[in-house]
């Protein structure tokens, strides 16, 4: 079974009332890179910039990510 790591950055900031290109403004990455997050395409992250992140939504790691496996098609 494959499983996915969903990112919650759209309601973080929505919660901070944040745009994105402040978010990629404080965190030193560009808008086309946090889409990338937001949208589920992104196949790495490096803790670095999930501390960037965090610090900059003022948040924990698990407010931005979660675990949902992927339903096994048969």
């Amino acid at each position: 079974m494959e499983e996915d790591i969903i990112f919650n950055i759209d309601v973080m900031l929505a919660k901070r009332k944040m745009s994105v290109t402040e978010l990629a403004n404080r965190v030193g990455i560009t808008i086309a890179n946090i889409s990338v997050l937001k949208n589920g395409k992104a196949k790495a992250l490096k803790i670095s910039t999930l501390a960037k992140l965090c610090a900059a939504l003022d948040c924990q790691p698990g407010d931005l990510l979660e675990y949902a496996p992927r339903k096994h098609e048969e």
